[in-house]
């Protein structure tokens, strides 16, 4: 049996010895600071120690120095050893403990009013924080921020990040329409941008680096122009112009600049391009690769730009015609280019490599035929396995078809096809009957409650309707998430509710699942969980969100009481 071993740890990092020997009392904030310093020398000893090839252990003023390598085996065989562990950081602790000692200034620039336009219309490129001292998702971002800006700091030239306390600053926190915290723009010359970005530190620097390149790059060889007809995958926007100073070059860069996260903007000065496209100098021509391109549309669309062309009018234009007249919808450019409604998409096996062309082709011609006579909705082939879910969610997965077809409109809605062979003539009457009001919108949901006498009623897709929309009931809905943390924090608060009002015949306290449920209405938008609305009776077009306040049962019943309309008064019922 090995000899019981007794260890004696002496330890010097406390605080208050720590002070000791500095001769003086730090405020609160300097631990961090220590804490700090203390990982930091850490990690220079475990760098050193990590070079220590042997186990030798070496003797400094009389007292033996261990680490990480030697330490097992010193110890192994020792009953009692004596131990300091420390950390040289006195000269550190000394200086931050000093009375007159500040931290170092932060490299964000704080904006007012007396020096907003001075220093945002000077900037080529700066990035403005419009924030709230309260605000818990400012306080979050305010490390990153600042690390951030210590680092563009370091280019050249410098990228400057900024803030505004917005609720001090209520004037510029008004121009700029600064409606929830925090809200970042990007500021070009004094012209405001959206900030679409990451929040942490990394993400930013990347994100800034790259706005502040140009927001169009230019083409230099005819041979560019050609490769992005034959292999390209979306919309070409190619700008044609004598040079740099030529002052319609400079609001194309504008208009650029506003659409840069979502569309590449290419120019040229070229004139054997020029030719090529088919436009003169001062020209913006808009066009699809080939793939895309077909008889019943034109192969290019074209418009002067002038220097007093307003960058707006180029910006529309590029969106009039950023879609072909059947693309190619997926995961990656869903969100940027198929948000218009009614979209009419047609699912089966796309593929545009060089075998598979040919097939995909024939079927995306039959849909062909039925958009052009339809210019009013958006016409899309897809995957049908990159939108397996979405498939399935129509209720067509199991359709034994080849080809499916579903409409999506504007309310949230979905309409699916009826299996069937698929070609231009069953596309068009599928069209034709949504476009009359004939179809039945397929509606995602789950089992429709057995028993729902709880005081919580249970809503789902099925029962929408029937339950949220009855004219004649007050109803507060809560859509949830099963896996939502605030949504089960909240559970017995919303329990507790319902019990509170459950004698109250014209009011409903309901939940839903979102994540298993359609929401047959697009007035009540989710975009959080939970989100909590009050659909008053009557008036079921023009629900009232509940936000802003905290979801406790103080804040909710309140909420209730101020917009029911079929709540009964008195004490006894409450």
């Amino acid at each position: 049996m090995r000899p019981r071993k007794a260890y004696l740890f002496l330890l010097l990092l406390g605080l208050a010895q720590l002070l000791a020997v500095a001769g003086a009392e730090g405020p609160d904030e300097d631990s961090s600071n220590r804490e700090n310093a203390i990982e930091d020398e850490e990690e220079e000893e475990e760098e050193d120690d990590e070079e220590e090839d042997d186990l030798e252990v070496k003797e400094e003023n009389g007292v033996l120095v261990l680490n990480d390598a030697n330490f097992d085996n010193f110890v192994a065989d020792k009953d009692t050893v004596l131990l300091e562990f420390y950390a040289p950081i006195v000269a550190k602790v000394r200086e931050v403990s000093q009375p007159d000692w500040t931290p170092p200034p932060e490299v964000t620039l704080v904006l007012t009013k007396e020096n907003f336009d001075e220093v945002v219309n000077d900037a080529d490129i700066i990035l403005v924080e419009f924030y709230a001292p309260w605000c818990g998702h400012c306080k979050k971002l305010a490390p990153e921020y600042e690390k951030a800006a210590k680092e563009l700091n370091k280019r050249s030239p410098p990228i400057p990040l900024a803030k505004v306390d917005a609720t001090a600053e209520t004037d510029l926190a008004k121009r700029f329409d600064v409606s929830g915290y925090p809200t970042l723009k990007i500021f070009r010359k004094g012209r405001p941008f959206d900030y679409n970005g990451p929040r942490e530190k990394y993400g930013i620097v990347d994100y800034m680096i790259e706005q502040s390149g140009p927001p169009s790059k230019e083409i230099l060889t005819l041979k560019q122009v050609q490769e992005f007809l034959k292999d390209g995958d979306d919309v070409i926007i190619i700008g044609v112009f004598k040079g740099e100073s030529d002052p319609a070059y400079q609001q194309y860069q504008d208009a650029a600049n506003n659409l840069r996260e979502d569309y590449k903007f290419h120019h040229a000065f070229s004139t054997e391009i020029a030719k090529f496209l088919k436009v003169s100098q001062g020209q913006l021509v808009v066009m699809q690769p080939e793939k895309f391109q077909s008889k019943y549309e034109p192969r290019s669309h074209v418009m002067d730009v002038q220097g007093s062309t307003q960058d707006s009018a180029i910006k529309d234009f590029v969106l009039k015609y950023a879609l072909p007249l059947v693309g190619h919808r997926k995961a990656s450019n869903e969100a940027k280019r198929y948000t218009r409604r009614p979209l009419v998409v047609v699912y089966y096996s796309v593929d545009f490599s060089f075998d598979y062309r040919a097939a995909t082709q024939f079927w995306r011609s039959k849909v062909l035929e039925v958009a052009k006579d339809f210019p009013e909705y958006t016409f899309a082939i897809a995957d049908e396995e990159d939108y397996a879910g979405e498939v399935k969610d129509l209720g067509l997965s199991e359709s034994g078809e080849d080809v499916n077809a579903a409409i999506l409109d504007e309310s949230g809605k979905k309409f699916a096809m009826e299996p069937e062979e698929f070609d231009s003539d069953t596309l068009r009457e599928f069209v034709t009957a949504f476009k009359k009001g004939k179809l039945k919108p397929v509606i995602k949901s789950q089992p429709v409650p057995k028993n729902n006498k709880g005081p919580v009623k249970v809503v789902v897709g099925k029962t929408f309707d029937s339950i949220v929309m009855d004219p004649k009931k007050d109803v507060l809905i809560e859509f949830y998430a099963p896996w939502c943390g605030h949504c089960k924090q909240l559970e017995p608060v919303y329990s507790s509710l319902a019990k509170k009002y459950k004698g109250q015949k014209g009011l409903v306290i309901a939940k839903m699942d979102a994540t298993a449920n359609d929401v047959p209405s697009d007035r009540y938008k989710v975009e959080g969980f939970p989100t909590i609305y009050f659909a008053p009776s009557g008036d079921k077009k023009n629900p009232v969100k509940f936000e802003g306040g905290d979801r406790d049962l103080e804040h909710l019943s309140k909420f209730i009481e101020e917009h029911a309309t079929k709540l009964s008064r008195t004490k006894e019922e409450l």
